[in-house]
């Protein structure tokens, strides 16, 4: 059976040479799939010098068994978050999720990397097949607490191409994982970072720091773990073991087939199985290619994983008769007991990321961000959380808002907030509301005699997003305080132009 992903089937990577040379650099990073290229990206961008070590080929082992979901949503559910760290901390876990995709399609319009990047919808749904083992969520609960904690989520009673309950969630993503990296890759260079392939870290010093590879020395200030699941380095090997005790490794499998266009939304799909199934597409010219994951099981715990491919190939089939498979693979994920990756600090000078379990694309790139903050001297909002150890949340003396309202991030979450509404109609008289009229953020007021202003809710200074003012009935934004009329015009800078006219869609 030929098990080649459609990733690496579809798309080239780079070669790089092999490290030939003692050197000496700010960072060494090990791991060349989408944790490791995305820190030294991040790292040459921000002007650290950087070597990138790879053990084999860039971009071919974890990532490039993916199916390359980008979404917020955690294999454990935002309710089971809360009840486990509280409500503020169940948000950041999601606001993380969110901030990584944006860092993705921030890197992806600079860059002008062709990697089928496409902001998508997600569903959360119940299984087709009642006799799966399921999960027990209540869909309109869990709508209703994302709404709350400000993300943009909906019941929907009767989800597309799958029938039957779930949630649909705004602002998630879809792309080409290698097509990605790829990209990520020639910046590096281009930024002058150094990439080796088959270029394996064997010997982790601390005095001074270094990394050997090839019997070659590279000296450094910090080393970045990027393995997925992560070499000892510089830890000691006693608490090193003992981490290892918190991970578990699955296997999953994926199938892959060719539909016909217009058969399958474009958006990701996860149901409440135990395991779960997972669904999306890749766009083609004369078709789509529908790629669909399950069967998750301890890694080398099932002999029979032919039967595996077979069991989701026909639950595939019963989805999609007509569907023509094409590739079958299978990947490995790393649980930890809580559901949330362990990312950061894991001994001095050294920074690690494993545990991203089903959301190895937004982990694995939020792992790089941390690690990037944390060499770079500055604070990240999710660092508690994400810690091993995790005793400033579990104890309850971390304040997620408080302590990081500084953050970038906090500068835009309002566009992936939740919209108070998609039609006009969801505006009384004297009031205003954010509104998602037609995919756009719109402003929206409506004065007492019923006339509504449809304005643009995007600050005319510098992008962020305004909000409504109910004490003074102003539109306000919260990156630095511009303030307008109920109808768009300046009230206060340093915003000089209204807020842009928009059509009353909705």
């Amino acid at each position: 059976m030929n098990t080649t992903p459609h990733w690496i089937d579809s798309a080239s990577m780079p070669r790089f040479k092999k490290l030939a040379h003692d050197d000496h650099v700010d960072v060494v990073v090990v791991g060349g799939g989408i944790t490791g290229l995305t820190a030294a990206y991040l790292l040459t961008a921000a002007g650290k010098s950087v070597a990138l070590l790879e053990r084999a080929r860039c971009a071919t082992v974890d990532t490039g068994h993916t199916t390359a979901h980008l979404t917020m949503v955690t294999d454990t559910p935002l309710s089971e978050l809360v009840r486990t760290f509280g409500r503020e901390h169940a948000q950041a876990a999601w606001d993380a999720g969110l901030a990584a995709i944006g860092q993705i399609d921030k890197i992806v319009r600079e860059e002008s990397i062709e990697c089928e990047f496409a902001w998508v919808p997600g569903y959360l749904h119940a299984v087709r097949d009642r006799s799966r083992p399921s999960k027990q969520i209540d869909f309109q609960d869990e709508a209703q607490l994302a709404c709350d904690l400000g993300f943009d989520a909906a019941f929907d009673a009767n989800v597309p191409l799958m029938g039957g309950p779930g949630v649909r969630f705004e602002d998630q993503a879809r792309f080409h994982p290698r097509m990605y990296l790829a990209g990520l890759a020639r910046a590096v260079e281009a930024g002058g970072g150094g990439i080796y392939e088959h270029s394996e870290a064997c010997e982790f010093q601390d005095d001074p720091l270094s990394v050997k590879a090839n019997d070659c020395t590279i000296t450094c200030e910090d080393v970045v773990i990027a393995t997925h699941n992560p070499v000892v380095g510089l830890s000691n090997l006693v608490s090193a073991t003992l981490f290892q005790t918190k991970l578990a490794l699955y296997t999953s499998y994926v199938i892959a087939g060719r539909v016909a266009r217009g058969v399958v939304p474009d958006a990701l799909f996860s149901d409440t199985g135990d395991p779960y199934d997972y669904l999306r597409l890749t766009r083609h010219g004369d078709y789509n290619l529908v790629i669909f994951g399950g069967e998750d099981h301890k890694t080398g715990q099932v002999d029979d994983t032919t039967a595996c491919y077979a069991a989701l190939e026909q639950r595939l089939k019963s989805l999609l008769p007509d569907i023509e498979v094409t590739h079958r693979w299978s990947g490995q994920v790393i649980e930890t007991p809580d559901g949330l990756p362990y990312l950061g600090r894991s001994t001095d000078h050294q920074y690690a990321a494993t545990g991203f379990a089903g959301n190895g694309m937004t982990f694995g790139t939020l792992g790089a961000m941390i690690a990037v903050d944390g060499i770079l001297g500055r604070t990240n909002p999710w660092l508690d959380l994400f810690d091993i150890g995790r005793k400033k949340v579990l104890g309850g003396v971390w304040d997620y808002i408080t302590e990081n309202k500084d953050y970038p991030y906090y500068l835009i979450r309002d566009r992936f907030a939740g919209a108070e509404g998609r039609s006009l109609r969801a505006v009384k008289r004297g009031e205003g509301k954010i509104l998602d009229l037609s995919g756009k953020r719109a402003a929206v007021y409506r004065d007492e005699d019923g006339t509504a202003t449809v304005r643009s809710a995007i600050c005319t200074h510098l992008g962020c997003e305004v909000g409504w003012n109910s004490a003074e009935r102003t539109w306000d934004c919260p990156c630095h305080g511009s303030r307008f009329k109920p109808t768009g015009e300046v009230l206060a800078g340093p915003a000089e132009s209204p807020l842009s006219e928009m059509p009353k869609d909705g």
